[in-house]
């Protein structure tokens, strides 16, 4: 049985939350709280604020995703740490993790592939980018502190150059809409 000991209840909270969102996103209740019928009241205001904004502006429901992102990458030095502990070696850590990445990518494609009357292969949900991301954090743990934030700020740094100076015709324009790199 797992005591609290073994848990950080403050990011158990944080995932709970976000969960939550993501649920209550799947009922009407956002949906009615933004009827033009009831523009400049309060209620409007918090219901605009579970709609993504349309471009340059930043809303709770903006920050869901990177919530996602975060959660996961603050558990994995506890869960590799765990592993460990219980007589893992670093390689069947891999192993676990690479197995769970492909699950998460099976599922993440599949939710995002099967719409009404047509299936699709997309990579644009959260569950397909946590399934590369985790796997190349739990491969970064192995080295050492220093190593992981040169690479963390390599990979900063390569995105930035990839939305500032993207030469590909239609998409070199990093501030509009449409027409950057992550379009």
């Amino acid at each position: 049985m797992k005591t609290l000991d073994d848990r950080l209840l403050s990011l158990d909270f944080f995932r709970g939350f976000t969960m939550f969102l993501l649920i209550a996103e799947g009922t009407p209740l956002f949906r009615h709280m933004v009827d033009p019928s009831l523009n400049g009241t309060l209620v409007h205001a918090i219901g605009t604020q579970f709609h993504h904004h349309p471009w340059n502006g930043l809303r709770l429901w903006d920050l869901v995703q990177p919530f996602f992102m975060f959660i996961v990458g603050v558990a994995i030095p506890f869960s590799v740490a765990k592993r460990m502990k219980g007589g893992d070696d670093f390689s069947q850590v891999l192993r676990h993790a690479a197995l769970r990445s492909l699950l998460l990518l099976f599922l993440g494609v599949t939710l995002a592939s099967i719409g009404p009357g047509e299936i699709t292969f997309q990579f644009q949900n959260v569950l397909a980018q946590l399934s590369v991301t985790y796997l190349v954090a739990v491969f970064l743990m192995r080295f050492s502190f220093s190593t992981q934030l040169i690479v963390s700020f390599a990979l900063i740094l390569l995105s930035y150059s990839l939305y500032r100076f993207c030469t590909i015709t239609g998409y070199d324009q990093p501030f509009v809409v449409d027409r950057n790199f992550g379009a």
